[in-house]
């Protein structure tokens, strides 16, 4: 059964927040003792389907497809770990990425590196560990040809913008013809001397986008790239483009009314628009992310306060724009489901009334919901914010310095802590001017 959709219902999340509780992660504040540890509010990351998503993947691409699920969506290296340890690779955007993925125990070969600006130190070490490179550019790939020398390469891909439009979401839409990723398919010429010039570059890469992208663009955005494909293959010879990565791309249903894209419907499109993906003699990538982590995390806070201003019920708690920056600033364009729970992380039930969420930070635009109708807040409370596994805690914003909140995994009965609150003092070693040691491997 298919859990490439599949969502934390409330009673679900009710269960494991009182599993949380009964083992003392969360507890209330009264009575008042300064020398406990208070975690007013934290995220939970269910593991065991972000595990059954990597298996799904893994039963519906070819076999010896790497799945480099994109470590931007969730950087936490514990996540990471679980997704190595699931068979899965990681996708890099910078070199703090790449060794995140090394710290999570990720083979050089199962990374891909795809920073869009990439300095001369980080195609070194890129090169160094062995990683899989996609070039963003002509400079770039005769930057990297310079620095190789007569080296024996790792893999090196190029990545092409197919120009194929953007989604309903221009900040998230990668594909249009001023794009700033890859270079545009419009250059195909261009494009196919560089692969009769660089012999190094074995590799395709596009990426469309996901969240506001319909089936029928990822789809065309692949296709496109790869009829270049055959365009190179007549010109260099047959097999010179030996691995073609499909990048991430399918889009998260976070409104109840809206309809997600379930995996097999997008491979079978793929089948249908491309079967020469599927003949066997090219080795696959795909870089998902978002469809990986969004709806296999939740997140919790305590109510602290509940107060009257003007005609609105405020809650106020303890998360808020700092974890949920998109949802604060592009309301419109980026949602979550809330839902609230008693003190002891039961259901809350009885007369439902407006109340108004706002989170903890200094700026008056740190609202997650305006006059939403939910069962009666009160203080001690939890406000429950459903799909945060993609794009929240890995966006987190240091404006007013508050703490990066306990991260909890849990996968049936287990549960476990994936990182802990920061301190006080990891705050301000953050802001401070001291300079940790490189360690010896830190190039």
């Amino acid at each position: 059964m298919s859990r490439w959709l599949e969502r934390t219902r409330l009673e679900d999340a009710s269960t494991v927040l009182r599993r949380a509780l009964a083992a003392g992660f969360l507890p209330p504040q009264e009575p008042y003792d300064p020398y406990a540890a208070y975690n007013p509010s934290a995220i939970f990351h269910d593991l065991g389907r972000v595990r059954a998503r990597v298996a799904e993947l893994d039963a519906s691409f070819p076999a010896g497809t790497l799945h480099a699920v994109a470590i931007k969506a969730n950087p936490v290296v514990e996540v990471l770990r679980a997704l190595v340890q699931a068979g899965a690779g990681l996708e890099a955007a910078s070199l703090e990425e790449v060794w995140l993925a090394l710290e999570a125990g990720c083979p050089a070969w199962r990374i891909v590196f795809d920073s869009p600006a990439k300095t001369r130190d980080d195609v070194a070490s890129a090169l160094a560990h062995g990683l899989r490179l996609n070039v963003d550019n002509f400079d770039e790939l005769d930057r990297i040809a310079r620095m190789l020398g007569k080296s024996r390469p790792p893999l090196i891909g190029l990545r092409v913008n197919p120009q194929v439009g953007g989604g309903s979401i221009a900040l998230t839409s990668v594909a249009t013809r001023s794009s700033k990723f890859g270079v545009p398919i419009e250059r195909r010429d261009e494009i196919i001397a560089a692969f009769e010039a660089y012999p190094l570059v074995r590799a395709l890469h596009v990426h469309v986008g996901s969240q506001g992208m319909p089936l029928e663009t990822l789809v065309e955005g692949v296709a496109r790239v790869h009829s270049l494909r055959e365009e190179i293959e007549r010109r260099v010879g047959k097999g010179r483009i030996h691995t073609f990565d499909l990048g991430g791309g399918l889009p998260v249903a976070y409104r109840p009314e809206d309809k997600g894209i379930p995996l097999s419907a997008y491979v079978d499109a793929l089948k249908a628009k491309i079967p020469g993906l599927f003949a066997g003699d090219l080795a696959l990538v795909t870089e998902f992310g978002r469809a990986i982590h969004a709806t296999a995390g939740w997140a919790v806070s305590r109510v602290e306060y509940v107060k009257q201003a003007g005609d609105e019920r405020l809650a106020v708690i303890h998360l808020g724009a700092d974890l949920l920056v998109r949802r604060a600033y592009r309301p419109d364009e980026w949602h979550h489901e809330i839902d609230v729970l008693d003190a002891e992380g039961r259901p809350k039930t009885g007369p439902t009334e407006p109340v108004t969420i706002v989170g903890p930070l200094c700026f008056s635009g740190d609202v997650l919901a305006r006059n939403i109708v939910l069962p009666r807040i009160e203080p001690g409370d939890f406000v429950l914010i459903h799909d945060v596994g993609a794009y929240t805690l890995g966006m987190w914003s240091r404006h007013c310095s508050r703490r990066i909140p306990l991260v909890l995994g849990y996968d049936g009965d287990d549960l476990s802590v994936l990182r802990y609150r920061e301190t006080l003092h990891d705050v301000v070693a953050f802001w401070s001017r001291s300079r940790p040691q490189p360690s010896r491997n830190e190039s």
